[in-house]
């Protein structure tokens, strides 16, 4: 099968799914789907091939390589409008402590929530409970080292699909970031569940304040 009869099925696989395929993934349903092998180069190349397709300014989507898969996600041009169809699909709303927490366990991960309260300077116990509700993070075992062997947390790979990432290494480094207020301690008060102030996190990455 040449590269203009299979890329529409690569296509078909990609837009169906309800989340990022991986390769191996794509090229096992192909292989079974055509009842022969199919290259993984073959599908890399029509990846390729799909991607600068849906790079053309008049399509309202592209493809991505994020959450260690391919999917497809809507420009940034047309997030405000697709929020619309249904925003709590498309955002996690978050507190300012949530998002603190958040940060600092994805620069800093694998950690402990001890070591999360040393940086922020108080209770995590809520902002954890959250992020795990939310499946922003996860928990990956314990540290050995530490007395007690307390949990360690990590971002997890709904956290990627939502920043559009393959992994933590694609984060920005903390000196790229301009807003450096979602990592620096908030008072004792500001840190309880009610009263927060509410941050969206949204589908690109982004992070704004919602509206009272």
């Amino acid at each position: 099968m040449d590269i203009e009869q299979l890329m529409p099925h690569v296509e078909a696989l990609i837009f169906a799914s309800e989340r990022p395929l991986t390769m191996v993934e794509m090229v096992e349903m192909l292989s079974a789907a055509f009842e022969l092998p199919v290259e993984e180069s073959r599908v890399a190349t029509c990846l390729e091939a799909v991607r600068e397709k849906y790079d053309a300014p008049y399509y309202p989507f592209q493809l991505r390589e994020a959450g260690g898969g391919y999917q497809f996600l809507t420009k940034k041009e047309y997030h405000r409008t697709v929020l619309q169809l249904n925003g709590d699909k498309h955002i996690k709303k978050l507190s300012a402590a949530a998002m603190e927490t958040l940060a600092i366990i994805a620069y800093k991960q694998p950690i402990t929530k001890s070591e999360i309260e040393f940086i922020r300077g108080v209770s995590a116990d809520y902002s954890i409970q959250k992020l795990l509700e939310k499946e922003l993070i996860v928990i990956t075992g314990r540290n050995e080292e530490m007395v007690g062997k307390p949990l360690t947390y990590a971002t997890s790979k709904n956290f990627m699909d939502y920043l559009g990432i393959n992994n933590s290494g694609d984060l920005p480094q903390l000196k790229d970031i301009t807003n450096i207020e979602i990592v620096m301690p908030t008072s004792g008060s500001e840190a309880q569940p009610e009263g927060e102030s509410q941050m969206l996190v949204m589908a690109d990455g982004s992070i704004e304040q919602a509206a009272d």
